[in-house]
């Protein structure tokens, strides 16, 4: 869905959309495993930047939740995960803030996003928002052995025959640790 500014210029838009899988691209991260909902608002804030410069930012306000599959940090086997989140985002046109001298942002400033050409597609915000909700780090179970780092071969439902590389003999004075940590 685009939202075109000279569109808002007149009226904000309500959303409440279902994205099918396949349909936003989220590189390896991650796959839909089910419908994307996403719903909210879009409007158009007016910004004056002096006595005669006004931009027109974009804002979106909003929540989504769908069913993901992201990759076990270990075996890389697909993991199902839930997510959801809401989102309140501003938008400035592309060169916005070009030209202006040097200075510290606020905290506020380094939350906004910039679209090009009049417009901004809701894919492309919904991409982000679930790529920054995804988990830092995905297991399959807690116990899981991972990959070999030989063959490849995933070690939670087979074993391989590849030999146990020797250990670097820089670590031996920490070797005996490992079973005295308790977790």
């Amino acid at each position: 869905m685009e939202f075109k500014v000279i569109e808002l210029e007149k009226e904000p838009i309500d959303f409440d959309l279902q994205f099918q899988p396949g349909s936003i691209d989220y590189v390896e991260e991650a796959v839909q495993s089910g419908p994307l909902s996403t719903s909210g608002r879009a409007e158009v804030l007016h910004e004056h930047h002096g006595p005669k410069q006004i931009i027109s930012d974009i804002r979106l306000k909003g929540h989504f939740a769908g069913n993901f599959e992201v990759p076990c940090a270990r075996c890389v086997e697909p993991v199902a995960t839930s997510l959801q989140g809401d989102f309140d985002l501003i938008f400035r046109p592309v060169g916005a803030d070009s030209g202006r001298s040097e200075r510290s942002i606020t905290a506020e400033e380094t939350e906004i996003g910039y679209y090009q050409k009049d417009s901004l597609l809701l894919e492309d915000v919904l991409r982000e928002q679930v790529l920054l909700s995804l988990p830092a780090r995905t297991l399959c179970k807690p116990d899981c052995k991972g990959l070999c780092p030989r063959c490849g071969l995933n070690r939670n439902t087979d074993s391989c025959s590849c030999e146990q590389e020797a250990s670097d003999p820089r670590w031996e004075a920490l070797a005996g640790l490992r079973g005295t940590i308790k977790s």
